[in-house]
């Protein structure tokens, strides 16, 4: 077995993630109605580059293919009055084949651990209701609280 490391993406990885967006997009899931992946590109650099947003990936090394098979996105949004600074996991996602081997663990500990060093309280992300090999995943971190979220698009 190869060995994983976690690391912040860089400008060279920017394809592997955007096509990496499959893996949530396979079912349960599905894309976006706008899902553009030129669009996807611009919005992976422009979380590059900020100072309050991440994008991590797992990495096989020696690396096989693009050597990308997990990623996540988190970015710190708000200051809530009730909980103080949060910081979002918007996407995380490991490689179909390589679910339930801890990559998962190790993407979202470096979310805290990026999330702590800039001051957030806490960390949040939702998940879609049919998730639900996802939900146990979450649901086994003994999360502090759990919600229902609801969007529109606009």
């Amino acid at each position: 077995m190869t060995d994983v490391v976690i690391r912040t993406a860089f400008e060279d990885d920017v394809p592997a993630v955007v096509a990496a967006y499959e893996w949530l997009f396979a079912p349960p899931g599905s894309p976006p109605p706008s899902w553009d992946p030129d669009i996807a590109a611009d919005r992976v650099r422009q979380a590059l580059a900020a100072d309050d947003s991440t994008v991590l990936i797992a990495v096989e090394s020696p690396a096989v293919d693009s050597g990308v098979v997990g990623f996540c996105t988190a970015y710190l949004d708000i200051v809530s009055v009730r909980f103080g600074r949060r910081c979002w996991v918007e996407d995380l996602a490991t490689h179909p084949g390589r679910r339930s081997q801890g990559l998962g663990t190790l993407l979202l500990d470096a979310a805290c651990s990026f999330a702590r060093a800039r001051g957030a309280s806490h960390i949040e992300l939702d998940s879609g209701d049919a998730r639900v090999r996802a939900h146990h995943f979450y649901e086994a971190r003994t999360p502090s609280w759990t919600a229902r979220s609801f969007g529109w698009v606009l």
